[in-house]
C-alpha cells in the first residue's frame, strides 16, 4: 500500500469514530437535559399542591374574615327617622 492509501483509510476510519462518537454524546446531552417524566401518584399529589396554592394566592386580601358584619357601624342615614312625628302613636291615626 502506498501512503495516499493509508492516509485515506486512517481518515475515513477516523471520521467514522468521531461521527458515532458525537451521536452517542449527543443522545446522551440530549436526555440529561429532558426532567423525568413523575409517575401517576407524583402528578395527582403535585396538581393538588398547585391548586392549592393557586386558591390560597387567588383568594389572598380578597375576601373579608367571616366573623365580621362590615355593616354593623354605618351611619344613620335615613331622614325618617329622625323626622317622623307618629313615632310614638301606638293607633293609626288615618282610620
Amino acid at each position: 500500500m502506498n501512503k495516499k492509501t493509508l492516509l485515506l483509510i486512517i481518515t475515513v476510519v477516523l471520521l467514522i469514530g468521531l461521527g458515532v462518537g458525537g451521536y452517542f454524546y449527543w443522545s446522551n446531552w440530549k436526555k440529561s437535559k429532558t426532567p423525568p417524566k413523575p409517575t401517576e401518584d407524583q402528578a395527582l399529589e403535585n396538581a393538588g399542591e398547585i391548586a392549592g396554592a393557586i386558591t390560597e394566592n387567588a383568594t389572598k386580601g380578597v375576601l373579608p374574615s367571616l366573623g365580621t358584619n362590615p355593616l354593623e357601624s354605618k351611619p344613620n342615614v335615613n331622614p325618617a327617622d329622625k323626622a317622623n312625628p307618629f313615632t310614638d302613636i301606638k293607633t293609626n291615626p288615618f282610620e
